[in-house]
């Protein structure tokens, strides 16, 4: 079955983008069909952090999540085989002098979960060499293709989850941008309980912690899918001034509401599949 899918991958992705968005849809409203525990995760993340939005337009943003989502699957194709040439077309990068100011210094790129961020990485090993931290997938074939496909151009670094964060330190300082990924629910290690729209959220404090440790500069980073099969943006923001601040609590506040002022703007492409309030503080019962 996965030989099956990865096939059909290949061959859909020497369509064109706007096909492959129309295609990328449907299969996204099979899946919000099909889903049911997903769809209910979703939903159940919308009520919590947008309690004022009625249950139809909670409903509405859900069926465009998976539209988005479907596509973020589907369009991945074009990451593993799509010619340099035909991904510079297609996704455009702003904001590559913020990094060029940062030559000679560590640097971290804040990437929050939207769905289009396996299109930025990509994107940007075609600029500069990277690094990130991945976790193994159960399925060891789409693993290895999932791995292949990553490391494509350049000389960019995937570390495993279980390898820890030293390794990437080192990549920092040897030049390569850590791709960081901080805004899931990982557990109970190394996290404190911070508001995500105002709900506490178990979120890892590594994003200070790495700065610190590295005299990092951070830099957030937005890939944005565009309607219609139009392409996508790739943003670049400024290194962020201050940071880190007094406390690591203090860093990781100031994290959380960045991210929710960029899903605000980009609602339907957040990753709500993801149980973001699995952890509870100690005594609150599941919320899913």
């Amino acid at each position: 079955m996965t030989r099956l899918a990865l096939g059909l991958m290949w061959l859909l992705h020497f369509l064109p983008l706007r096909r492959q968005a129309r295609i990328g849809e449907l299969f996204g409203a099979l899946l919000y069909r099909f889903g049911k525990e997903r769809r209910h995760v979703a939903l159940t993340n919308l009520r919590l952090c947008f309690p004022v939005m009625d249950d139809a337009e909670r409903e509405r943003l859900v069926r465009r999540h998976f539209a988005a989502f479907g596509r973020s699957f589907v369009e991945r194709g074009l990451l593993w085989w799509a010619a340099p040439e035909r991904l510079r077309r297609l996704v455009s990068v702003e904001g590559l002098e913020h990094l060029d100011a940062q030559v000679g210094r560590p640097v971290i790129l804040l990437v929050p979960h939207f769905v289009a961020l396996d299109m930025g990485w990509t994107r940007l090993t075609l600029e500069r060499d990277m690094v990130s931290i991945y976790a193994n997938q159960k399925n060891l074939l789409f693993n290895a293709a999932l791995l292949k496909g990553r490391t494509r151009f350049g000389n960019s670094t995937l570390l495993s989850r279980q390898e820890g964060t030293r390794p990437a330190i080192r990549a920092m300082r040897a030049g390569k941008s850590f791709y960081y990924l901080p805004d899931m629910d990982y557990g109970e290690r190394d996290t404190i309980f911070v508001p995500f729209f105002g709900v506490p959220a178990a979120t890892i404090t590594g994003l200070s912690r790495l700065a610190r440790m590295a005299d990092a500069a951070v830099l957030p980073v937005i890939t944005r899918m565009l309607d219609d099969g139009r392409g996508y943006v790739v943003r670049i923001g400024a290194a962020w001034t201050d940071f880190p601040g007094e406390s690591i609590a203090d860093d990781t506040r100031r994290m959380n509401t960045f991210i929710e002022s960029e899903v605000q703007n980009l609602p339907e492409q957040y990753l709500w599949l993801h149980k973001r309030f699995k952890t509870r503080p100690p005594g609150e019962k599941s919320l899913y």
